[in-house]
C-alpha cells in the first residue's frame, strides 16, 4: 500500500489488514494484570483489528511503557477455513502479529516471530516488550 492511502492522523501505519479481515461475532475481551491486580478490560470485538502501541493517533490500544514501540502489535480477526474433516468449516479467529517491535510480543511467555500471525486462543496470555502488564484473552463465553 502506498504511504498516502496508509496515513491516519498524519500518521503513516505499517500495518494493512489482510482480504481475510473480518469482525468477530464472539464478544473478545482482553483484561490487563498489573501483578495480581486487574487494572482495566479492554472490549476488542468492535472492529476487525487492533493496532497495539505507544502512538495515540493511530493505536486503538495505547500502551506506554518505555519498552513498547510506536506501532508494536495487531490483533487481527481473521476467517479460518478447515476441510480436515473433509467438509469445510470456517471461523472467525484471533490473531496476533508483532510488527518489527524492538523487544517482542510474547503469548504465553514465549517470543512469537515477527511479521507473523499467531493464532490466539481462549485464556491465552500476552504481554508486550518488557512491561510488567499481562492480558489474558477472555470472552463472554468463557467459564
Amino acid at each position: 500500500m502506498t504511504e498516502e492511502t496508509n496515513t491516519i492522523n498524519g500518521v503513516v501505519v505499517v500495518y494493512s489488514e489482510p482480504s481475510e479481515a473480518r469482525k468477530s461475532k464472539i464478544q473478545w475481551r482482553l483484561y490487563e494484570f498489573k501483578g495480581d491486580e486487574q487494572t482495566r478490560i479492554l472490549h476488542v470485538a468492535k472492529q476487525s483489528a487492533y493496532l497495539i502501541g505507544k502512538e495515540a493517533k493511530v493505536c486503538e490500544i495505547t500502551l506506554l511503557h518505555p519498552s513498547i514501540s510506536k506501532q508494536h502489535a495487531v490483533l487481527q480477526y481473521r476467517l479460518r477455513s478447515d476441510n480436515s474433516t473433509g467438509r469445510t468449516v470456517t471461523s472467525i479467529s484471533p490473531y496476533l502479529m508483532d510488527l518489527n517491535s524492538s523487544n517482542g510480543t510474547f503469548i504465553n511467555g514465549e517470543k512469537i516471530p515477527k511479521q507473523r500471525y499467531v493464532q490466539l486462543k481462549e485464556k491465552d496470555t500476552i504481554k508486550f516488550g518488557c512491561s510488567s502488564r499481562d492480558y489474558v484473552l477472555l470472552s463472554d463465553q468463557s467459564k
